[in-house]
C-alpha cells in the first residue's frame, strides 16, 4: 500500500459524552471535542487538551520504521518522551487497526504525571507495511486517574477520528520519494541520491524531535497546572502555578505572584523588582 498516494484515514465514531467538531490542518482533519484547545497541529502530531487540563489525546507516528519493528516498544518509547514517571503498560491487545493499516495492538497505561497526578490512559499502535519498512501510527488517549470514568468510553475514539490530508504527513513523502530515486540512480547519481536522503532523515529526525519536546513542555504544563516563567535576572527559568497571571522577581531571586495587571510590588518598597515573561520552547 502507497500511503503517500492514498492518505489512510480513520473511522469516524461520534462521542457519546462530548459533541465534537471536525478541524482542517494542514497535514491532518481531526475530531475536537466541544471547548478543547489544540496544543500541537503539525507535520508529526496532533494533541488536543481538555478546557480544565484534566485530560488530552495524542496522535503522532513515524514512516521508514523496520518493518519488523515491535509495536509496544514504539509505544513505551514514544510515551517516556512525554517524561511520565513510573509508567507501566499493559500486555497487548490486539484490535481494530486505523483504516489504512493493517494490524493495531492496544495498551492499559498508568503513570504519575508532573506534580505527583496519577494518570491512566490507552495507547494503540496502528501498523502499515510498505516496502521493507513500516509506518507506526500511535493514538494516545490520557486523563487524571480521578476523571478517568468520564473519557474511558469515547475519548479514544476521539484520538482515532485523525485523517492525513497530505501526502508529506509524517515526512513519508520525502522518504517515499528518496527510496524511488535511489532504486533508479547509477554510480555519481546514487552517491548523490543518498546524501540527498541522509539529509532529508536528518531533517524529519530534527523537526520531529522538535514537536516532541513542544508536546512535553505543554504536557508538563498543562497536567501539572504550571507555567514556565523567565526574568531578567539570570535565573534559570521557573515553572509556577497557573493560578496566578502576572509574576514580580527582584535580584534576590524572591517573587511575587499577582492576578493584578496593574499592580506593581516597585512602588513603596526599597527592592528592585522586574515583571517576569511566560516561557515558549
Amino acid at each position: 500500500m502507497q500511503m503517500y498516494n492514498n492518505p489512510w484515514s480513520f473511522p469516524s465514531q461520534p462521542s457519546p459524552s462530548s459533541s465534537v467538531e471536525i478541524q482542517h490542518g494542514r497535514f491532518f482533519n481531526y475530531a475536537v471535542p466541544n471547548g478543547w484547545r489544540v496544543g500541537e497541529d503539525g507535520q508529526f502530531a496532533v494533541v488536543l487538551y481538555a478546557p480544565d487540563n484534566t485530560a488530552m489525546t495524542v496522535m503522532a507516528g513515524n514512516c521508514g520504521l523496520p518493518a519488523n519493528y515491535n509495536p509496544g516498544q514504539f509505544v513505551y518509547e514514544y510515551l517516556l518522551k512525554l517524561q511520565p514517571h513510573n509508567l507501566q503498560m499493559s500486555q497487548p491487545r490486539q484490535v481494530q487497526p486505523l483504516a489504512g493499516c493493517t494490524i493495531a495492538y492496544e495498551f492499559d497505561c498508568i503513570y504519575i504525571a508532573f506534580n505527583g497526578i496519577p494518570c491512566r490512559g490507552i495507547a494503540k499502535c496502528s501498523i502499515a507495511n510498505s516496502y521493507n519498512m513500516c509506518t507506526m501510527v500511535l493514538t494516545f488517549a490520557t486523563s487524571h486517574e480521578s476523571v478517568w470514568g468520564r473519557y474511558a468510553s469515547w475519548l479514544p475514539q476521539v484520538a482515532s477520528q485523525v485523517e492525513a490530508n497530505n501526502g508529506a504527513a509524517f515526512g513519508m513523502r520525502g522518504i517515499m520519494e528518496q527510496n524511488i530515486q535511489i532504486a533508479n540512480a547509477e554510480g555519481q547519481q546514487a552517491r548523490e541520491y543518498r546524501e540527498w536522503s541522509q539529509q532529508t532523515w536528518d531533517r524529519v529526525n530534527r523537526q520531529r524531535d522538535e514537536s516532541i519536546a513542544r508536546q512535553n513542555f505543554q504536557f508538563r504544563e498543562n497536567l501539572g497546572n504550571v507555567g514556565t516563567w523567565t526574568n531578567p535576572y539570570g535565573y534559570p527559568v521557573t515553572e509556577l502555578p497557573s493560578n496566578y497571571q502576572y509574576y514580580w522577581i527582584d535580584r534576590q531571586g524572591h517573587i511575587y505572584p499577582t492576578n493584578d495587571p496593574s499592580e506593581n510590588p516597585n512602588i513603596g518598597s526599597t527592592q528592585d523588582w522586574a515583571r517576569m515573561s511566560r516561557y515558549q520552547p
